[in-house]
């Protein structure tokens, strides 16, 4: 696999550069990927969070390949993706293309999105073609984009390398989650280029791995549940005794997400002393 360092252009394909962000940490591996697609007319897709050497090194890259940036793509409007596309557009003159920051989610930067875009909407140049994919779970704002001409999906949050992704109530919903990896097997896919991490190969059998890993834990949880109310902090350790109990306040969003799914389908219940059968 080509080297993750941040700030160096690294080409994918014949299409696609990837250049990494230098915002490495607990939620973001060893940063957010930021995707150069095409070479005269270029798609900047998620730009990532507000650093100015950063977009210097977008726009450097752009300069190499000898093409101009036209076009911001945003997967979703969450701080590590999105923030750049305003520095961005100021220095090119690039639209922003995406869909609107979801209100009252202090983790949604505030951007101005030029062209909202909706399921099956397509960026078509003489270079590529690239279809947006509503793929609500993570954030209900979650676009994922197929490069047609590669068979190459840009994942976002949706699906990353080596972690499975936060799934946090109320912006995201884990029912959400499992209907758009059910649309995403659907499609002709043969690698994922993910918001964080090496490109992935394999890309059905992790799209169905995920889905069995998901139902997997709800199965779990409905297994830890009892007639007597329980909160999610005394569930947690035991839906998640697999799991470094470091990660366990992270693993509860996700918990959290399961829990209100079951009680939508009217699994389990949800009082004020917490969670039951």
């Amino acid at each position: 696999m080509p080297e993750l360092l941040a700030g160096k252009p690294v080409a994918l394909s014949p299409r696609v550069t990837r250049v990494l962000a230098p915002n490495p940490g607990f939620m973001t591996g060893p940063g957010t990927n930021s995707y150069l697609i095409g070479r005269r007319e270029i798609a900047v897709l998620d730009p990532g969070p507000a650093d100015s050497a950063h977009v210097d090194a977008l726009i450097a890259a752009a300069e190499k390949l000898g093409g101009s940036i036209r076009w911001i793509v945003l997967t979703h409007t969450h701080q590590d993706h999105a923030p750049a596309a305003l520095e961005l557009k100021a220095r090119t003159g690039a639209a922003i293309l995406g869909q609107a920051p979801l209100a009252g989610d202090p983790a949604q930067a505030l951007i101005h999105i030029d062209k909202i875009l909706a399921h099956d909407d397509v960026l078509k140049t003489a270079e590529f073609s690239l279809r947006a994919l509503h793929t609500p779970g993570h954030v209900g704002n979650h676009l994922c984009y197929l490069l047609e001409d590669e068979a190459l999906l840009f994942s976002g949050d949706h699906l990353i390398n080596g972690s499975t992704v936060v799934i946090i109530p109320p912006s995201g919903s884990m029912a959400d989650y499992l209907r758009s990896l059910e649309l995403l097997s659907r499609e002709t896919i043969a690698a994922i280029a993910p918001g964080h991490g090496d490109l992935i190969d394999n890309a059905q059998a992790l799209i169905q791995f995920t889905i069995h890993h998901r139902l997997a834990r709800e199965a779990k949880v409905q297994g830890k549940l009892s007639s007597s109310a329980q909160s999610l902090e005394t569930l947690t350790p035991h839906v998640y005794d697999d799991v470094n109990p470091a990660l366990h306040p992270v693993a509860r969003y996700s918990l959290h997400a399961h829990l209100i799914k079951l009680r939508d389908e009217g699994k389990v219940r949800e009082t004020a002393a917490g969670w039951s059968l």
